[in-house]
């Protein structure tokens, strides 16, 4: 039978910034009609066009993640927020399901501005965000409304002690010392 062609792999790199996109890379099939040198001519002819949609694709997650997330914590902003909550409460009014919405206003957390700064402050909300993330289940919302004001979105609870259940543990969770740099904190 007929021999058939050996197969090359043709790359070029994606460069961004500081940081490589990735490689654009070609198989092709050596044969007089088509050489090596054309393809991979016409892969750094290609090669700017695609890093400059990877690019524009980037830039539209990050800022759809900033107009959805906290900057600071990463929990949902209130925007997101309102919209989970709307489906939440379409779903348990569909399902006959119950939820709970439990509001969080964080005692002390002005002293610990005014008296250790706004960046431990930061670090306050950071681990605050984190110890309600880890004391939810995976389908409940926690999110930052702005300053020290949380909230919790239960969905599909079996009734109020489900969410007092779980009003306790948060509010054990978040009465736990904070260690912060050199200093412990206490909030609540």
């Amino acid at each position: 039978g007929p021999e058939i062609p050996p197969h090359y792999w043709l790359g070029v790199p994606l460069p961004s910034g500081d940081r490589p996109l990735g490689v654009l890379a070609l198989r092709g099939l050596s044969t007089r009609e088509s050489p090596v040198e054309a393809a991979q001519a016409l892969l750094e002819f290609v090669a700017p066009q695609v890093e400059m949609v990877v690019e524009r694709i980037q830039l539209h997650e990050r800022l759809h993640r900033m107009a959805q997330y906290d900057q600071l914590t990463g929990l949902p902003n209130r925007a997101l927020f309102y919209d989970r909550l709307k489906i939440a409460v379409a779903r348990a009014h569909r399902e006959e399901t119950q939820l709970a919405l439990l509001f969080i206003d964080l005692d002390r957390f002005k002293d610990v501005n005014d008296t250790l700064g706004h960046s431990m402050g930061d670090l306050l909300l950071q681990g605050v965000a984190k110890r309600l993330m880890e004391a939810v289940r995976g389908c409940d919302t926690v999110a930052r409304l702005g300053g020290d004001e949380f909230v919790v979105v239960l969905d599909d609870i079996r009734g109020d002690l489900d969410a007092e259940v779980v009003a306790g543990r948060l509010v054990d969770v978040l009465a736990q010392p904070y260690v912060i740099g050199a200093h412990t904190v206490n909030s609540s």
